[in-house]
C-alpha cells in the first residue's frame, strides 16, 4: 500500500512531495555496502535524492541550481534532521 504525502506532512515534515510506503526497508549503500532499517517516509525521501542525482547526473546537469540538484540537497538537509544517523550511513 502507498499513499501520496505533500511537502510539510508527516511527522517528520517531507520536503518534497513523494510517494510513501507503509513498511520500513533495509537499504544498503551502494559506495561502503553498509546498510540501515529505513522508516516509509526516509524510504520515499531517500528514493527522491538517488533518483533525482541520477538523472541530473546522466543529463550532465551540473548547474547547482537546477532543480534536479535542489531536490538532492533538499532531501540530504532532512536526512540530516530526522534521520542523521541513517544519513552518514548512506549519504555522507
Amino acid at each position: 500500500m502507498q499513499k501520496q504525502m505533500l511537502k510539510g506532512q508527516g511527522s517528520n515534515p517531507l520536503p518534497f512531495d513523494c510517494i510513501v510506503l507503509e513498511e520500513a526497508e533495509t537499504v544498503k549503500n551502494p559506495f561502503s555496502g553498509d546498510s540501515v532499517e529505513l522508516q516509509p517516509d526516509a524510504v520515499a525521501v531517500y528514493d527522491c535524492i538517488r533518483g533525482a542525482e541520477m538523472m541530473a547526473s546522466q543529463a550532465n546537469i551540473d548547474d547547482g541550481g537546477h532543480p534536479l540538484w535542489c531536490t538532492v540537497r533538499e532531501g540530504i538537509d532532512w536526512f540530516r534532521e530526522y534521520y542523521a544517523k541513517e544519513y552518514m550511513v548512506l549519504l555522507d
